[in-house]
Order: structure tokens, then C-alpha cells, then sequence
């Protein structure tokens, strides 16, 4: 594999900037080093709880070639039952539910905890913060260096194989990745709003959310480029039904100047995500969703595919062929909702029964 860790002769590791101390530990036999710190983080206010665990490695990134990195994860529920691996879009994070050891809301709350879709009273849920979400990677990051990490974490778990992944949006775009380099870990996988490319329009949405971006770095005005480009972003997450329901209103005059009646929203959606967000962080990962590619046919584990058919950044016919090319057993399922690519923070119900669905049939394929 194309992951390699750290040697015994590190005593410290640099992260954020900040030299900090390291402790041993084992991962796939072979002795390496944990952080005892975490250093500047991209993603700002993640809680840090007893499941939590800062892993750094060396890895051969398709890119860049071999680079220290650090990985951070966080596991919740069951300890000794099978593994599901959660993950989402490139501004999710590691901390995916409330659990007994942090009780902050996650970015999933809908759907993982005890008694929902994926119950932590029967599994345990592993989830990474990705490549490049602390900002120290100013450098090209590939779906590819996500699974080679996340199989370097399984390694640093002594887990051998995954019940099942589940990933949405660029974390349904690194499920396929890691079914293709490291199918045998995974006992299925279930792929919501991503596919093994990146569509052409998509593509050009996120190129001019990376030049608000480069302007505002320009400018000496990095918090505005961030947050113009989230509202940009928000756009072409969302559907016209939605906005024509929520904003149906006639521009209102601002000290003489036109406001519609979106602009609250999308200031509030932006400023958010600036304060949380670096500017590296940002423009990698969104350079990385655009550098993904994974040969269907190289998928051979069973999928469930999640489509919602209002997606603008992730079409359905694109899903429809990725389901026709895999080289496993590979199920379709559309949805229709009025949050397009949000689907799957939004149509909590529907979203819960297909997880449920595919997380029975991995079982039972593991029995």
C-alpha cells in the first residue's frame, strides 16, 4: 500500500507550527508516535472527548509525494462491535454525534447515536478529520491520501475490516476511493451524493469559490473571500424550489441600496464558516474533490447509491452510470427533496430508512 508511518527516532512533530511532544504507540506492528497535542486546527471548536485520538503518519500522497501528517478521529459507541466508518462533506468533521464522553451536538445527530439509523448501541462509529482540514497542508490532496489514511487509522485501531462505509458528498467520494484501493477491509459501502468523478459544472462552481478565495488573500481580506465563497457554495448546495419557498419577497432599500431577500441568510451561512475555516483549508480540499478519480470497475464490494434527483452538483445520471459500471453488486436508490445536494442533512426520515436498509444487508452479509 502507499501509506507508510513513522519511525521511533521522531520525538517530536511540528503541527500547526507548534513543535509538540509525542508518545508511543502501534499501528499495523510497527512502532510510531502520537501527539499529545493538537496544535492549530482549521476546523476551530471540535471537542475533544475519550474516543478522540491524534495519529500522525507518513504517507506517499498521490501529489506531493511522501509527507508527515497528522490524522485526528474520534469513535463513539460500542466498543468491540463491528465498525461502521461515517463521513461527509469537506467541512465535516471527526466529531460526528454527542456521546457519553463529549456531549456537543455532531455534524450527524440525525442519524447516529443510540436507536438511530446507525445505532451506537450495536456498532462503533469511526470518523477522521480529513487531510488538510488543520490548514498545515498547503499542498495537492487526493481522495486517494484520504484512504490510504483511514486504512493507516483502521491499522492504528487493529481493526481488519470495516462492517460498512458510509459516506455522503466528498465523503461518499473517498468510500468509493477506499472500496477501490482497499476493498478488502470494507464489507460494503454506502455512497449518498458523490460520485467517482467530479462533474464538469460542478467543477466550475468550486473553481470561482476558490478565486473569491485567492481575491480575498489578495486584498488582505481572506475572512470576506471565505465567506463570499460559502455563499456561493450555499447556491449550489440548495435548489431555485427551496429559495423560491423560503424568499419569496420583494427586494427591500437599505440606505438606498436594493437588498434581496436571501442576502441575511447567505451573510449568516458565510461569516459562520469563516470563523471556523482557513483559507488552505478550504481552497485543498476544495481542489481535492475536483482532483477525484476512481475506477468503478475497481469497486467490487456491494454499494447502496444514494441520489437525490434535484442534486445540481452531483447528477443523477452520473450516479445512474457509476451504478451500471461498478465491479460489485451495486444498488440505486433516488431520492427527491427540495435541499438538492443538502439531502442528506435535511431529509432526515428518508435518509434513515435507506441506512437502515443497507446496514441489515451488511450484517447479514457478515454473519
Amino acid at each position: 500500500m502507499s501509506f507508510q508511518t513513522l519511525t521511533d527516532a521522531d520525538t517530536h512533530a511540528a503541527v500547526g507550527g507548534t513543535s509538540v511532544p509525542i508518545a508511543g504507540l502501534t499501528v499495523g506492528g510497527t512502532s510510531v508516535r502520537r501527539l499529545s497535542g493538537e496544535g492549530r486546527s482549521g476546523l476551530k471548536s471540535l471537542p475533544q472527548g475519550g474516543g478522540a485520538f491524534t495519529l500522525p503518519l507518513t504517507l506517499a500522497l498521490r501529489h506531493a509525494g511522501i509527507r508527515r501528517v497528522v490524522v485526528r478521529g474520534e469513535r463513539l459507541g460500542t466498543t468491540g462491535a463491528p465498525l461502521v466508518v461515517v463521513a461527509g462533506g469537506i467541512s465535516a468533521g471527526r466529531h460526528v454525534a454527542s456521546g457519553p464522553q463529549v456531549a456537543a451536538p455532531g455534524w450527524w445527530e440525525a442519524q447516529v447515536g443510540p436507536g438511530r439509523a446507525i445505532d451506537t448501541r450495536r456498532v462503533q462509529v469511526l470518523a477522521i478529520d480529513w487531510l488538510g482540514a488543520d490548514g498545515a497542508l498547503d499542498l495537492p490532496l487526493d481522495s486517494a491520501d484520504q484512504a490510504d489514511a483511514l486504512a493507516a487509522v483502521l491499522d492504528h485501531l487493529g481493526v481488519p475490516r470495516a462492517l460498512c462505509f458510509v459516506g455522503a458528498s466528498y465523503g461518499a467520494m473517498i468510500g468509493l476511493q477506499f472500496a477501490a484501493r482497499h476493498g478488502e477491509r470494507l464489507g460494503r459501502l454506502v455512497a449518498i451524493s458523490g460520485a467517482h468523478r467530479a462533474h464538469p459544472y460542478a467543477s466550475a462552481w468550486r473553481a470561482l469559490q476558490r478565486q473569491c478565495v485567492a481575491l480575498g488573500r489578495s486584498e488582505g481580506a481572506v475572512s470576506r473571500g471565505l465567506a463570499l465563497a460559502r455563499q456561493f457554495a450555499m447556491l449550489s448546495y440548495r435548489t431555485p424550489e427551496e429559495f423560491g419557498e423560503r424568499f419569496d419577497a420583494p427586494p427591500a432599500l437599505h440606505d438606498g441600496v436594493a437588498r434581496c431577500a436571501a442576502e441575511d441568510y447567505l451573510d449568516h451561512c458565510g461569516q459562520r464558516y469563516a470563523a471556523r475555516w482557513t483559507s488552505t483549508a478550504f481552497l485543498r480540499l476544495s481542489e481535492s474533490i475536483d482532483l477525484h478519480r476512481v475506477d468503478p470497475a475497481a469497486v467490487r464490494v456491494p454499494t447502496t447509491v444514494v441520489a437525490i434527483e434535484e442534486d445540481r452538483l452531483v447528477p443523477l445520471a452520473d450516479l445512474q452510470q457509476l451504478v451500471e459500471t461498478l465491479g460489485g453488486p451495486a444498488t440505486l436508490r433516488p431520492l427527491r427533496s427540495r435541499y438538492g445536494h443538502d439531502a442528506f442533512l435535511k431529509e432526515d426520515a428518508a435518509i434513515a430508512r435507506l441506512l437502515r436498509e443497507a446496514l441489515a444487508a451488511a450484517e447479514g452479509g457478515a454473519k
